[in-house]
């Protein structure tokens, strides 16, 4: 009998030690995901493509489990108040412009009525085959998507050394690139390859940027610094490992993935 009493009491000691080791490290580690995306299409399988069928199938599962789905300027308007979302909130982001993400993304997102952020590089709109053009980027602005800058050259921002001329072009002109051709005031940005420092984010903010997004190398995981907010990258095997995918949407990724380099 006392073998058994011991027992339950190593159960629940450990029980116990779960329940705070939750409650006073990781829940107050929580932060409202930023999906990042990049190609929505049926080519080459690789981390940054996703198919528009499992794209479809991830939107409904957001949509059939009551997500709030919220622009990126309502999170970070929030975070600079100090103000946190429940859980069930997510953003989603897209990098680079792809001409499917007009194509195949955006009927999705619409049909759902789900905000959505999508960084141009703006020297490739309308001039590099597989890359939006303004027509399609005026189109979903006037119909629930937002537009950010990615730079205009897709340039890695670092490598920029001794140019702040360069730098400058890059960050600020993107954004009159984009001003210039829709009715829509740009007031996010993304480093290209999630790459920055200091001075690379002083110069977003002197643009006039109201916040910024790299990858998983944004080194505040709380994403309180709104000029290094963390994304969570979403692949196309997400809805074959339906835990995975959950523990994405979760807000408590930060918590358990390792710093990485690079999408």
């Amino acid at each position: 009998m006392k073998y058994y009493k011991r027992i339950i009491l190593v159960i629940t000691a450990i029980f116990i030690s779960l329940v705070l080791f939750f409650y006073f490290y990781v829940s107050p580690k929580r932060v409202t995901p930023i999906l990042m995306y990049h190609a929505i299409n049926n080519g080459r399988r690789s981390t940054l493509n996703v198919e528009p069928l499992n794209f479809s199938r991830q939107m409904k599962f957001l949509h059939d489990n009551n997500f709030n789905v919220i622009s990126l300027a309502e999170l970070t308007e929030n975070i600079e108040k100090g103000v946190y979302f429940l859980p069930k909130t997510v953003v989603l982001t897209f990098d680079d412009g792809f001409e499917d993400n007009y194509i195949n993304a955006f009927p999705i997102l619409s049909k759902y009525k789900m905000p959505a952020e999508m960084f141009l590089i703006t020297n490739y709109v309308g001039k590099h085959e597989m890359y939006l053009d303004w027509d399609q980027v005026r189109l979903m602005s006037e119909n629930g998507i937002d537009f950010g800058a990615h730079t205009r050259n897709d340039i890695y921002l670092p490598s920029i050394v001794n140019n702040d001329a360069e730098l400058w072009n890059e960050i600020y002109e993107s954004k009159k690139d984009i001003e210039s051709n829709i009715s829509q005031k740009v007031e996010y940005f993304c480093y290209p390859v999630g790459g920055f420092n200091e001075k690379i984010k002083n110069i977003v903010k002197k643009a006039g940027y109201k916040a910024a997004c790299a990858t998983n190398r944004g080194f505040d995981k709380m994403n309180k610094d709104v000029f290094e907010l963390n994304r969570v990258k979403i692949t196309n095997s997400d809805m074959e490992k339906p835990l995975h995918f959950r523990a994405k949407l979760s807000g408590y990724y930060n918590v358990f993935r390792s710093l990485k380099k690079g999408d």
